[in-house]
């Protein structure tokens, strides 16, 4: 094998290995809207904290999805 195609094999490695970050974020935000419901049924007086804090875990973990999207196109276009 050449030089430049190890390199392109393993970009796509790398591509594959970020999609996890993306789907750690789904399973992330499917958590914290679940676990908020739940709350909220508990609790409803409650609701606009948890609704609060909700939004605010869920920016944060789309953000690291983001994040690994980010990576993934530098990676597919820079490198």
């Amino acid at each position: 094998m050449e030089a430049g195609m190890d390199l392109e094999v393993l970009k796509f490695v790398g591509a594959g290995l970020m999609t996890f970050g993306m789907l750690g974020a789904a399973v992330g935000i499917g958590l914290i809207f679940g676990k908020a419901a739940e709350g909220i049924a508990r609790n409803p007086s409650a609701e606009a904290k948890i609704f609060k804090v909700a939004i605010f875990g869920a920016v944060l973990a789309e953000l690291m999805g983001l994040f690994a999207f980010v990576g993934m196109m530098l990676l597919f276009f820079v490198l």
